[in-house]
């Protein structure tokens, strides 16, 4: 499960690769457990949320959803909000992308203020497309304000993956660093901005993506 442990004013979110980082509702739990910790943490903090292995993150738990198709609208409901909090949160978050970071994964990385993506292995891809998924609309949303509109459009049309160097290209990550790097490059972005965690950013963020977050916490219809 995912651990949370802290470098000085950053706290190290280390997503557990088991399970490919999928949403799992316990995975979710667990992060939501850790971001209740960071939030409420007193004085400067920033968060990094860092995969292990060949994954950051590849999203919704489709066995789970499939096992317990009555839950699904709420589960999707929970993942809106999860990419609401990330957007909207008032510490700086640096999403550390060592692996594949798939359909909702990547929405979630896209939810985080930067993102360093590892040069040399892995993807970041927006797959729905070929899995004749249509993206929920809190969803879409997030994905065009946080892309420039041909990336977007690239992107969620075509489900391109992008590797490091393109991803960077392309105005997706902010950085890219060798395997055993990734982590501290994200640090070192995160470290500076640990001061600015506040109410105030967090308002300002509010008003950034007024749009964007009133669409992710409008309840998904079944």
């Amino acid at each position: 499960m995912p651990k949370l442990e802290r470098d000085g004013d950053v706290f190290v979110l280390h997503l557990d690769a088991d399970n490919e980082n999928r949403f799992h509702p316990d995975w979710l739990a667990a992060v939501e457990a850790a971001l209740d910790e960071v939030e409420g943490t007193e004085g400067p903090r920033a968060l990094v949320t860092a995969g292990s292995g060949k994954f950051w993150s590849n999203g919704l738990d489709l066995d789970w959803m499939g096992a317990n198709s009555d839950q699904a609208v709420a589960y999707l409901d929970r993942v809106h909000a999860l990419l609401a909090r990330t957007l909207a949160s008032p510490v700086a978050t640096v999403a550390a992308l060592n692996g594949h970071t798939f359909a909702a994964g990547a929405m979630w990385a896209l939810a985080h203020d930067l993102r360093v993506m590892r040069a040399d292995r892995g993807y970041f891809c927006l797959p729905e497309v070929d899995l004749g998924l249509p993206f929920q609309r809190g969803m879409s949303d997030l994905i065009r304000a946080r892309l420039s509109p041909a990336t977007a459009h690239e992107a969620m049309t075509t489900g391109r993956r992008y590797g490091g160097e393109q991803a960077l290209a392309a105005g997706i990550v902010a950085g890219t660093a060798g395997a055993d790097e990734v982590l501290a490059a994200a640090v070192e972005l995160a470290g500076p901005l640990a001061g600015k965690g506040n109410p105030a950013r967090g308002q300002i963020k509010e008003m950034l993506y007024s749009e964007v977050l009133a669409s992710l916490r409008t309840p998904v219809q079944g």
